[in-house]
């Protein structure tokens, strides 16, 4: 069987674009984690129903604004951030294997966000994606 330069090329670069996607959601577990994410495991049926929006919740944030997909509900919680903190906020995730960056949108172009401010608004993101979602479901 013969393997052409192409398709080389092509398989190389889905399996990095796999990987890079990866590397990011690993590290906005680590970044969600630091921020006092955690989940909570009970009996009651309100516990249950707060286990599962937060277990929601994590995926909208870990598979929507990590890999950029538009979604209603990942706008709303954007949206509703921007608002809270009063400016447009970008996030960024470097190849080099970082963590997550918070930019703020200023007249000179992107500007990183201090790492308290960076908690505070990681901290601001989950609770308002909890109540997003919860709003959501029935």
């Amino acid at each position: 069987m013969v393997a052409h330069a192409t398709n080389v090329r092509l398989m190389l670069r889905t399996y990095g674009k796999q990987l890079t996607s990866a590397k990011r959601l690993a590290r906005f577990k680590r970044a969600l984690a630091l921020s006092g994410a955690q989940d909570m495991v009970s009996i009651s049926r309100e516990a249950r129903r707060r286990e599962l929006v937060e277990r929601i919740s994590q995926e909208v944030i870990e598979n929507l604004l990590v890999n950029g997909q538009d979604n209603p509900v990942v706008n709303r919680v954007l949206d509703a951030l921007e608002q809270d903190v009063g400016e447009k906020l970008l996030f960024d995730y470097p190849l080099d294997g970082g963590e997550v960056q918070i930019l703020r949108q200023t007249p000179d172009g992107p500007a990183e966000v201090a790492a308290d401010e960076k908690m505070r608004i990681m901290r601001r993101l989950w609770e308002i994606t909890l109540s997003k979602v919860d709003e959501t479901m029935l």
